[in-house]
């Protein structure tokens, strides 16, 4: 379960991806337009500390990106090659934000999705000491979940930020598709996803044992 808050972020997440999107190596388009919400999905970390989001996103004309997003109380031990920015949040305070494929909180929670098909955290509000249930923006699902043992994930051994990114754990190897729509046939278990707009179901990501 994601409970969410109703609070000012400063800068947004959009503003953050903004000045963030272009100097990745899969970026194609233009450099200083507006980057707007496609859609977007979330997971539960068991935990309860860390925020995992995928947003889909455009900037301006240019193809629809998936940015995975993990975000934090405080910095993730080795991983300042993978942050995003920081922002302020006006109940959670200040949140590092970071590029989730660096992450291992991420890597364990998609492997779930993919290989035991946990599927997306549910989404609430807490509006005067009650919860009220958000609708998803996207659906997504796992094509191959029950193909392979879920294993635990540890750490993130190493990480390749192309199109797709690689993310190679001490358990199981991850491939995000980072431009949405294209990378059909990798190997693994495959998440999809679906939104307003697109009703045919688009790979997201693949997950295969190690």
């Amino acid at each position: 379960m994601a409970l969410l808050h109703r609070a000012e972020i400063r800068p947004t997440k959009l503003e953050l991806l903004e000045t963030w999107l272009p100097g990745r190596p899969w970026f194609r388009g233009e450099v200083d337009v507006v980057v707007e919400r496609v859609a977007a999905y979330r997971f539960d970390d068991p935990a309860g500390e860390v925020g995992i989001e995928t947003m889909l996103v455009r900037a301006g004309a240019g193809p629809i990106y998936q940015v995975p997003l993990t975000y934090r109380g405080a910095p993730l031990d080795g991983a300042g090659s993978w942050l995003v920015g920081t922002c302020e949040h006006s109940v959670l305070g200040r949140r590092w934000v970071y590029d989730a494929c660096g992450d291992p909180v991420y890597a364990a929670a998609l492997a779930g999705a993919i290989l035991a098909g946990t599927g997306q955290a549910e989404e609430y509000f807490e509006v005067d000491g009650r919860r009220e249930h958000r609708v998803p923006s996207m659906g997504i699902a796992a094509d191959g979940a029950g193909r392979f043992d879920v294993p635990k994930v540890g750490v993130v051994d190493r990480v390749e930020d192309g199109d797709p990114t690689h993310i190679v754990t001490d358990s199981v190897e991850l491939s995000v598709v980072r431009l949405v729509g294209g990378n059909t046939g990798l190997y693994g278990a495959r998440l999809t996803g679906t939104w307003d707009g697109q009703p045919a179901p688009l790979p997201l990501a693949y997950a295969a044992p190690r």
